[in-house]
């Protein structure tokens, strides 16, 4: 740990709170599966989650897949009331003041054949974003801090058509996999991309949160990578006010960031630069982009153990060994102090807090200590 106090600790961690993690494999999906254990506050999986948040103490965290509930009462806050607030195996509780949540893509039926199986589903692969009910796979913020959010930006809605240089997905012969009407229609983002932009005594910091679709479950016309692909990019184009010009957000604001502001970008993008299927460059549009501060990755020991010989296993975020989940902060504006991923060594006496999906998550938390300039 660096000498400097850091001004605040942001996290991003895939929960994996989705109603498919709670099921068993003959049971029908539970679309209010989260809201029932919410409810309990006994779920030994979110109980860990908890635990794990309540160590590491971040005072920004994102999560993705934690399943959108428009109640907060049932959502955000019973999550906060009922295990947040409560001590986890002795650990002492953590309070968020401030949250944000919204409709995602995911599950959120069209009236679209999007996966091109010949069939306008409505759900899973033809919903606007892959699921099988609306909110699912959904993000929540969580912060102490205040969240300005009239100023809150959100590119849920906006057509991927209308990316210049879009990687329209594309058959092996070149035809398009897309008809004209689908492609036009089809929205870039798989859940949303969110611009948060956050108060820190006197000061402002963006929170630029999505999670782009998995580059994998499609064809040799690689929808899902291209998509991937141009998700990522989104922020990339955000980010620069030379190249955001065409962007429209869901109020009909045009135009990305301001030049100058300091933003962190957050979030599992299922893409690494060195493992997995996605398109080649894909998580390289914001790990090589000139505004951005990529620096060394957080790392682990517990990464490093769980794939040994792998010279790439202590960056690793998931137990899929990869480096998915990314906390990308403004190359002007912010100082990075330190980083790190939560991963236990099998051999720590906290080994059970990440002993597989059913235990938290598939996922681990990463974090990053900053200073504001």
């Amino acid at each position: 740990m660096s000498a400097k106090t850091p001004t605040l600790r942001v996290a991003t961690f895939n929960v994996s709170m989705e109603a498919d993690n709670y099921r068993r494999r003959e049971e029908a999906l539970d679309p209010q599966a989260l809201e029932k254990r919410l409810r309990t506050g006994r779920n030994r999986q979110i109980r860990n989650i908890a635990e794990i948040i309540q160590r590491v103490r971040p005072d920004i965290l994102l999560l993705n897949e934690f399943d959108y509930i428009k109640d907060p009462r049932r959502g955000a806050l019973a999550f906060q009331r009922r295990y947040l607030s409560v001590s986890q195996n002795g650990q002492r509780p953590i309070h968020f003041r401030h949250f944000h949540t919204a409709p995602v893509n995911s599950g959120e039926p069209s009236p679209l054949d999007i996966d091109g199986d010949g069939t306008a589903s409505g759900t899973g692969g033809d919903a606007w974003g892959f699921g099988y009910y609306p909110g699912q796979y959904g993000m929540l913020v969580l912060s102490r801090f205040p969240i300005d959010t009239e100023s809150v930006r959100s590119f849920r809605l906006f057509p991927w058509h209308r990316m210049p240089g879009a990687l329209e997905p594309m058959y092996p012969d070149g035809s398009p996999f897309y008809d004209e009407q689908t492609w036009r229609r089809l929205r870039l983002s798989s859940k949303s991309h969110w611009d948060l932009p956050i108060r820190i005594r006197g000061k402002r910091v963006h929170l630029l949160a999505a999670h782009p679709t998995p580059p994998v479950f499609d064809g040799p016309e690689r929808r899902n990578a291209a998509r991937n692909f141009d998700e990522i990019r989104l922020w990339a184009d955000y980010v620069d006010s030379e190249r955001s010009g065409y962007l429209q957000d869901d109020r009909g604001v045009t135009g990305g960031l301001a030049e100058g502001e300091a933003f962190v970008i957050a979030g599992d993008y299922n893409a690494s630069p060195v493992e997995g299927r996605s398109l080649t460059g894909a998580i390289e549009q914001l790990l090589a982009h000139p505004l951005i501060e990529s620096g060394q990755p957080a790392t682990s020991l517990g990464g490093a153990q769980h794939s040994p010989g792998n010279p790439h296993g202590d960056s690793h975020t998931a137990d899929w060994r990869a480096r998915v989940d990314y906390l990308l902060p403004s190359a002007a504006g912010i100082e990075v102090v330190d980083s790190g991923v939560f991963w236990p060594e099998p051999a720590s006496e906290l080994a059970y807090l990440v002993n597989g999906r059913g235990a938290s998550s598939d996922h681990r938390l990463v974090w990053l200590d900053l200073c504001l300039n």
